[in-house]
């Protein structure tokens, strides 16, 4: 059980939601704020003022006042007018940490919106009623409005939801669930559409998921070393001391306890002319270390956004003051997320590199030309590789940063926007090619270790290995590898590569 109070929820307990293992409830501490803010909205209309959100239009309409008896519908139209998403829904992982957040923001008593909202979304998590949140179609401010409205659509029943893995009408999955359609009352249809939930979910998930895919590209990253027959002096305890930097440090203790007990290392630690590996051998702990300082400190941003209250305008129980600002602004959650997909691209770079060395007769040490015994006749892993570098590229491009652009909208009312769910789904999409040029240097990688055969190398590795094996054969003759590739990838992405190891 996961009680909501309003403040910030750690990456393991999204996770543990996003797959739908976790009940989540509302605390009754965030009950009694959310009845204190609640009030306030309550007097406000009673009282007649003119207040932005509760009586008043939006945008470029704010300055138009709205009768009492038009309020609830003034709610209706704003959820419908704003739900013009498009594209592929979020997928059901991101949605449900989308209601998760949204819940959480309402939890924090800001909103001016009753704990019956709250309940309503929860509900729906809770009974894996998933609405239907195309991924397209939100600027970032204010905030994500379009996919927030989306989530709004199917609390008061309209729309499609995903239930048991079929879309039906949202108002027949309430109807299943035995669950009553909200009506939204004064300020609760806009307490729904501001904020950075959308792209939180996308770029907390994915986040999750880089750094994942960090460890087991270190993983593939120490197999490529042994298959190439490198040293490991580089990943000395005292280099990366030296340095100082925690991320290195982290990552060369990784790779010297991989590494540890290899015969392929001691077959060639005396004799051997080079002083000294390749960079994307000899930097992993430079490179790598410094991804994960970056992940991490995105993971701090973000998480940190969880708790935030991203409402505009905001009420302030104690003092009854509803005041506008723009908490909505995404552009804390944009760069965060832009310099992650940097990050990992320059990681799907390095290992790029190391599948290039493994495979090609100039570089990879008296290993047979694209890793097959029958080179000529066969091409082997060439096409693997040129795959990998297919991937790279288009990461090259997903890292320009989305949070540089800004296009005016609302009739120049919101006129400086943050871009940061195009962030989220760039950064998304990164991280999938990323896995899977890493699922190809594991299988390349192997492929090479085997041929140093009947050397083996460390415990931990030959541990991975047999995982690989598992899911690929050896390869003796050519034959499509993207069913392969991909099934690899899945691991990768699933952890458990890690968990062998």
């Amino acid at each position: 059980m996961l009680w909501l109070n309003g403040a910030p929820l750690s990456l393991e307990e999204i996770v543990r939601v996003s797959e739908g293992k976790v009940e989540v409830k509302l605390s009754d501490s965030a009950r009694e704020r959310m009845a204190d803010s609640r009030r306030v909205v309550e007097n406000i209309v009673a009282a007649g003022e003119t207040v932005y959100g509760i009586n008043t239009g939006f945008g470029k309409l704010s300055d138009v006042t709205v009768p009492p008896d038009r309020l609830n519908q003034l709610q209706l139209n704003l959820v419908r007018s704003h739900a013009c998403g498009v594209g592929k829904p979020m997928s059901p992982e991101e949605t449900r940490v989308l209601m998760l957040l949204r819940a959480n923001v309402l939890a924090a008593g800001f909103s001016g919106a009753r704990s019956v909202v709250a309940d309503q979304i929860l509900a729906l998590l809770n009974a894996d009623v998933l609405p239907q949140i195309p991924s397209r179609g939100s600027v970032g401010a204010s905030g994500d409005l379009a996919p927030l409205a989306h989530l709004a659509l199917g609390l008061i029943g309209e729309g499609e939801s995903l239930v048991n893995s079929e879309w039906k009408s949202s108002k027949q999955a309430l109807i299943d669930a035995g669950i009553e359609p909200l009506e939204l009352l004064a300020k609760e249809g806009l307490a729904l559409i501001n904020g950075t939930q959308a792209m939180g979910a996308v770029g907390l998930l994915a986040v999750a998921r880089a750094k994942t895919a960090l460890q087991s590209a270190t993983l593939a990253g120490a197999i490529s070393l042994e298959a190439l027959l490198g040293t490991p002096a580089a990943f000395d305890a005292r280099i990366s001391q030296a340095r100082r930097h925690e991320g290195q440090i982290r990552i060369a203790a990784m790779l010297s306890v991989l590494l540890q007990g290899s015969e392929i290392r001691e077959s060639h630690r005396k004799g051997d002319p080079r002083v000294q590996d390749a960079y994307c051998l000899r930097c992993m702990p430079q490179v790598h270390g410094a991804v994960w300082t970056v992940l991490n400190h995105v993971a701090d941003i973000l998480t940190a956004e969880t708790g935030a209250a991203t409402d505009n305008p905001l009420v302030f129980a104690e003092s009854g003051d509803v005041i506008s600002g723009g908490n909505f602004h995404g552009a804390p959650l944009a760069y965060a997320l832009d310099y992650a997909a940097i990050a990992l691209t320059d990681l799907a770079s390095i290992c790029e590199r190391r599948v290039d060395r493994l495979v090609n007769p100039d570089l990879n040490e008296g290993l047979p030309s694209f890793l097959t015994a029958h080179s000529g006749e066969s091409s082997g892993f060439m096409i693997a590789h040129v795959t990998a570098a297919a991937l790279l590229s288009e990461c090259k491009v997903l890292a320009h940063p989305a949070s540089v652009d800004s296009v005016p909208t609302s009739g120049g009312k919101e006129d400086h926007v943050s871009m940061g769910m195009t962030s989220a789904n760039k950064l998304l999409q990164v991280v999938t090619n990323l896995e899977r040029i890493v699922a190809i240097e594991l299988v390349a990688a192997v492929q090479a270790v085997e041929f140093r055969r009947p050397l083996k190398s460390s415990t931990g590795i030959e541990k991975a290995i047999a995982v690989v094996r598992s899911l690929v054969p050896k390869l003796e003759e050519d034959r499509s590898m993207s069913s392969e590739i991909q099934l690899v990838a899945n691991s990768v992405r699933n952890g458990e590569f890690l968990l062998s190891v």
